[in-house]
């Protein structure tokens, strides 16, 4: 109004409902900052606010400074990853330095829109020692498999990464088969010095048999390696990568950190691949955060190693469960061998957990039966006291003992008990009869008679 129709400062009070002082003060200070109409295409209210009143603009952020007090957002964003730490409490805290300070809800306000400006993967709430996520690499290795022919195979990559620091484990498997999967736990485990109370797996089926919203058939085996070390499992829901974001970025942060560098390379052995990848993975690990201070090395040091379990004294044993039933011989099939159960628990359901030297039996969590691993083909491992007690009697029976007691009566009933035995594929299968034959001198006696 001033510059383009060369109003009077009473013409613009009266248009614009302010008085004519006012207007006269903001038109000097106007002429005062150099500020020419029409303004620049990029000045914003702001901007022309601070280049106005400078002096009160400032005062007046020092003062809300100053009540507010100074807050970092780095440090709350950081202890908000320990053990039981709240929101509350740290604002709690900071009222107490500052008691003109922000709300506690304009707190949590400034805190999440900070919180905004992070990666994704890097807002996440997670407590150190609380999860670890699990997954494997979409992108495979290629690694010799056999020299003379020089048939390549393709190594699969298995990534486990903290919740709270994302201090990641990486590592080279043949298959993602369930032996692979509990090994590379155990060794992730070790790595990391320690147990999470909770492991979030994808819905691998070396992890989970059914995979299902609220309640999924986790893997017995991979629950059973779960129990010895004191963490629970808790798979990610199906078509929700959400759920493992962590593990997400860490596949991601792997294939490009460390296997992009070995895209023209074929690995003489599977340790070979390992052994290259190890430095790199220390360099990841090491590698500072561009938002956040520090690495995922001393996040893991300072926040995540401290709240880990300890892992237990021996190290777990691969074992395999499997459901089976005790036919009639109450015998169970385990790789085309058969063992003994008690007798009582013939047609019931068992479950049976057998690795490469022991074979255990259970029944509703208690422990009946347990064997030696056998590796004979349709073979018979047989307890006697699991036998019924007729059956009992008929084992004491062997072929020495039943021709033993036919030359008791004679060399001709020796030689008859022998012959009939021989004539069987098993001797076992002519017992009864043979036996039958010795019973009749309890009838007619064991003299010869003409």
């Amino acid at each position: 109004m001033r510059f383009d129709r060369n109003c009077s400062h009473a013409e613009i009070a009266k248009s614009i409902g302010i008085g004519s002082t006012t207007v006269g003060e903001c038109l000097s200070r106007a002429k005062k900052a150099n500020i020419s109409w029409p303004l620049p295409e990029n000045y914003t209210d702001e901007q022309l606010e601070l280049y106005l009143y400078p002096s009160s603009q400032l005062s007046q952020q020092a003062q809300e400074e100053t009540q507010r007090g100074t807050i970092d957002w780095t440090y709350i964003h950081q202890e908000l990853k320990r053990k039981h730490m709240t929101l509350m409490l740290l604002w709690t805290e900071y009222k107490q330095q500052s008691p003109q300070g922000l709300s506690y809800s304009q707190f949590c306000h400034r805190y999440r829109e900070w919180r905004g400006h992070l990666d994704v993967w890097m807002r996440q709430p997670h407590k150190a020692g609380e999860k670890l996520f699990v997954d494997y690499a979409g992108k495979t290795m290629p690694v010799l498999l056999d020299k003379s022919t020089g048939e390549i195979g393709e190594a699969q990559i298995f990534v486990a990464t903290l919740g709270a620091s994302n201090f990641t484990y990486v590592e080279a498997t043949w298959t993602q088969t369930l032996p692979d999967w509990i090994k590379s736990h155990v060794n992730a485990f070790e790595f990391f010095g320690g147990c999470p109370e909770i492991v979030v797996p994808d819905c691998l089926k070396s992890g989970v048999h059914k995979s299902h919203l609220y309640e999924p058939d986790i893997n017995p085996t991979y629950q059973d390696m779960a129990t010895h070390y004191s963490v629970a499992v808790l798979p990610a829901r199906p078509n929700a990568p959400k759920d493992k974001g962590k593990v997400e970025n860490g596949v991601l942060q792997a294939e490009r950190h460390i296997l992009a560098k070995f895209r023209s390379r074929v690995f003489m052995s599977l340790q070979e691949l390992n052994c290259a990848m190890r430095p790199l993975l220390d360099d990841l690990n090491n590698r500072p955060f561009q938002k956040l201070p520090g690495s995922r090395l001393s996040q893991f040091n300072e926040l995540e190693k401290p709240a880990l379990q300890p892992l237990p004294e021996r190290h777990y044993e691969y074992a395999e469960w499997k459901k089976v039933k005790a036919g009639f011989n109450y015998h169970v099939e385990i790789d085309k061998h058969f063992y003994s159960v008690p007798f009582t628990f013939i047609k019931k359901e068992l479950h049976v957990r057998y690795d490469t030297n022991i074979v255990e039996i259970f029944y509703q969590s208690s422990r009946i039966a347990s064997h030696v691993r056998s590796y004979i083909a349709y073979g018979y491992t047989t307890e006697t006291f699991h036998m019924p007690k007729k059956h009992q009697y008929q084992v004491e029976w062997t072929p020495e003992r039943i021709a033993s007691w036919a030359r008791k009566t004679g060399e001709a009933t020796e030689k008859l008990v022998e012959t009939i035995m021989s004539s069987y594929l098993h001797p076992q299968q002519a017992f009864r009869s043979c036996v039958g034959i010795i019973r009749l001198g309890k009838s007619y006696g064991t003299g010869r008679r003409l």
